[in-house]
């Protein structure tokens, strides 16, 4: 069994010497957890490689990335509700008015410092019984025997020593209600936190979490309390079923890499696409349309679920349906009656194929 040394020594190799690694954040954590089964993405996170990029080296960027504007607007809005002692936060948490906060200063050299220091901090903040706020705290996961590390907008500790996760956003709630979309995935990510902070195995997290947004037009900070129990819950359970990195990665061949260095020019990579692809390819994917919400590499994935016929790339709903039906050309012999048929007429699904082609063959001809 290698040592925690020798897999982060191999995943550097992978990731090409000298380059510094993409860090797996909540998010990225969170799109990680909601498909568990995708060998391709757990190791390529986990090995720190930028996904953007190579999927721009295989011809299929994926359109990600938020606005320089967006960005700014972000983070203006986020001074704001930290702005003077963290008043309209204390505010938007419930605490009297004219309460005195602690901020704890968080720095500390490198990530692991600063998680210590977090969970000094933590602990100092939830024995003292004041309010105090933690401005962006770094957390660590274990996830798949890896290291993540996680850092929220900021993390209420109430004076009754409960841990209330604060994420603030820049998508507003017009007339009291938010894009459920964006909400979702601001859940999601926050449970991620709550996470962390339960593996800390002391205090008490809270499982409501503080979703901070613009009131309407305005940048007038207005909250939300959001339940990610059921979120959190799936996290749990997804978490738990992703494969060992270890185990992907001894799956493949002595010298894979994913190194995208630039050559000394600094315009031309150092490796062709086909051999970054025949790299790629040597890890499972398992793709589903939700990934192009969330993955990088997710227009690559479709193209190549599309040219072998899969039917994962229709949908997991489409695909639970199917049942042993695993590609197109089986869907449409089983729905247009082949007697070459792997599955034969005794499949649910088969005869649900027959029973939807020959409705639509009688709507058709009653045109």
């Amino acid at each position: 069994m290698s040592t925690t040394h020798d897999l982060r020594e191999r995943l550097a190799g992978l990731r090409g010497p000298g380059t510094d690694p993409r860090p797996l954040d909540a998010r990225a954590l969170a799109a990680l957890a909601a498909n568990p089964g995708c060998r391709r993405r757990a190791l390529l996170d986990a090995a720190g490689v930028d996904k953007a990029a190579v999927a721009g080296v295989l011809g299929n960027p994926a359109p990600f990335g938020q606005s320089q504007f967006a960005f700014i607007r972000g983070h203006a809005f986020e001074a704001r509700v930290k702005g003077n002692g963290c008043a309209e936060l204390l505010r938007l948490l419930g605490a009297p008015e004219d309460t005195e906060v602690a901020l704890p200063d968080l720095t500390a050299p490198g990530p692991e410092g600063r998680v210590a220091r977090t969970r000094l901090a933590l602990k100092e903040a939830t024995a003292a019984a004041r309010w105090t706020v933690l401005d962006h705290p770094l957390l660590a996961l274990e996830v798949a025997d890896s290291p993540v590390y996680l850092e929220p907008d900021a993390i209420a500790v109430r004076p009754d020593g409960s841990w209330t996760v604060i994420e603030v956003k820049s998508f507003p709630i017009l007339d009291g209600s938010a894009d459920a979309v964006k909400v979702g995935a601001a859940a999601r990510q926050a449970a991620v936190y709550v996470l962390a902070l339960e593996r800390l195995g002391f205090g008490t997290p809270d499982h409501r979490v503080l979703l901070v947004c613009p009131k309407d037009f305005s940048n007038l900070p207005v909250a939300e309390v959001v339940d990610v129990r059921k979120q959190l819950s799936v996290t749990r359970r997804q978490l738990a079923r992703l494969t060992r990195i270890e185990e992907i990665a001894d799956t493949l061949p002595e010298g894979t890499s994913f190194d995208l260095r630039l050559a000394d020019d600094r315009r031309t990579p150092t490796r062709s696409a086909a051999e970054l692809r025949a790299a790629v390819e040597l890890l499972p994917a398992a793709y589903a349309p939700e990934c192009l919400a969330s993955c990088e590499l997710s227009f690559h994935c479709r193209d190549q679920a599309r040219a072998c016929g899969a039917v994962e790339a229709l949908g997991r709903g489409v695909r639970a349906e199917l049942g042993s039906l695993t590609d197109v050309e089986q869907v449409l012999a089983a729905a247009l009656g082949d007697s070459g048929a792997e599955a034969g007429p005794d499949d649910p699904a088969v005869a649900a194929l027959r029973r939807a082609a020959a409705l639509r063959a009688e709507a058709l001809g009653c045109r």
